[in-house]
Formats: structure tokens, sequence, C-alpha cells
């Protein structure tokens, strides 16, 4: 990936930051897998991408895999993806833990552009059997959002067959070069106010950017609030509860991206 998910065509691992739930509950932490490129000397690389997977186990058990729901199936030209930017594939929440290996599955409609503008098949056996597979050994904590960015290397990945005929139409085969690159890209806040039934309005308002950031959030009806996807930084938290209960005012939380950070109860009364 040179943001996902999940080529230098970021794999959707570059997450779009995760949005704000009031569910403290929820315990899981979210992933995108991101698809980006790494130039080399052609027009167009196009990958049929159909499926994005992730295995959680350590092992090669084929039953050990799951199926990310994708933003969208189909073609990707991953010469799209330079200069920092990526392709969203897919994002999903997933139990905290380890995932070793990612796989992505193409389907036939693959191809590349030369320079003077002729097109061929790319040939990519084994990416529509058994899924072009990566490791990447992350290990998710609770609440945090993370991304995997596929780093394809255009250049060293599409091999030219033979003597480089051109009226060859299958010159080029696809022998991928890529970079799965991990990163925590969010944390969170979380906490819990009393009473239990005020459900208060929760605001995090990013005081070390300007302008300000703000994202926001109700405590469910347990008190317990949590707001995903929180970029890094320093936070001002304002708890908004109907009348005659008061409204609080916390300052100075700093919030890093590997982790989530618990602001304990926030008494209303």
């Amino acid at each position: 990936m040179k943001a996902t998910r999940l080529f230098p065509l970021a794999v959707a691992a570059l997450l779009a930051l995760g949005g704000c739930s009031k569910d403290s509950s929820s315990n899981m932490a979210k992933m995108e897998v991101l698809l980006a490129d790494a130039p080399g000397d052609f027009s167009a690389v196009v990958l049929d991408v159909q499926q994005v997977q992730i295995h959680a186990t350590d092992t090669n058990d084929e039953n050990g895999w799951q199926t990310l729901p994708m933003l969208k199936a189909g073609q990707y030209n991953v010469l799209d993806f330079v200069n920092g930017r990526s392709a969203l594939l897919a994002s999903a929440d997933f139990p905290p833990g380890r995932v070793s290996q990612i796989r992505l599955v193409l389907g036939a409609n693959n191809y590349v552009v030369t320079r003077d503008g002729t097109r061929y098949a790319l040939k990519t056996p084994s990416a529509q059997t058994s899924g072009l597979k990566l490791k990447i050994d992350a290990d998710l904590t609770q609440d945090v959002t993370y991304t995997v960015l596929l780093d394809f290397d255009v250049a060293k990945s599409i091999v030219e067959r033979g003597n480089g005929n051109k009226a060859d139409k299958d010159r080029f085969l696809l022998k991928p070069v890529i970079r799965a690159i991990t990163t925590a890209v969010a944390g969170g806040i979380k906490g819990s106010v009393t009473p239990t039934t005020a459900q208060p309005q929760v605001l995090a308002i990013r005081t070390s950017t300007v302008p300000n950031d703000t994202l926001s959030t109700f405590a469910d009806a347990s008190g317990g609030f949590l707001l995903r996807g929180v970029p890094a930084g320093t936070y001002r938290v304002e708890f908004f509860a109907p009348l005659p209960l008061k409204n609080v005012v916390r300052t100075g939380i700093n919030v890093t991206n590997t982790q989530v950070t618990n602001l304990g109860n926030v008494d209303l009364k």
C-alpha cells in the first residue's frame, strides 16, 4: 500500500476514520484495507479485485479465512493511486486479537496498457484460485482503528514473458510484489456517566488543531459512552445533560493512535 481497507493501491487499510458509537460494550477493533501503487512503465494496470479476506490464526487452515465487506468489488487502476493516494477496499470490525494474513481474490478482467496504448490481458492464475496472500501479523486492540495499506510495486510485479513479442496477447504475467503496512491510525475516548438515566450528548473537541475537530456521541442507557476513530491529539470533552443535571467539561485529554483513553466516571449531579 503506498490508505488500506487492505498494491501501491493502498488496499483499504488507510482507514477512513472510524465513526462514533455510543455502544460501549462492542469490544471490537476496526480494520480498513487500502490499495496504493508504486509506478511502473505502463499507462494503466487494472486489477479486478473481487474479495478481500483476512486470516485470524497462525495456521494455514482454509476454514480460518473471513471475507470482508468491500466498498466496491471490481476493477481498480492501481496507477490512479500514487503520490499518497489510495483506494479503500474494505472496512470491518473485528474482535481484538491477532490477524496473521490478508488475501486478495482477483476476477478474470485484469489487464495492462503499455505506453504506446496497446492493451494486454494480465494473466493472474494464482490470484483467481488461491488468491494473493500476504502476511501482516497484526495485533488488534479493542476500540482502536487500524489500516492495512497494500503497496503494490508495479515495476517488479508485471513480468514480460518470452521475447516481448507485441503481438502476443498473453505477453504479461502478474507476479505480485506487495508490501502490507499495518498501522494504528486512531484511538478512542470512553467512560461512563452518573446518573445513568442522563444519557447526555458527549462532544470531543480537538484543541491541538486549527480549526478544532469535533466528534460527538451519546451515553447509552447503562451510562457508558465510546468515541471511536479519534485521531491523536489533545481534546476538550463536554457533557451536555438535561436539567436539573449540570453540564461538565474535561480539558487536556490526550489521545494516542494506539489506545483508548478512559475518562472513568463523570458525575453530572
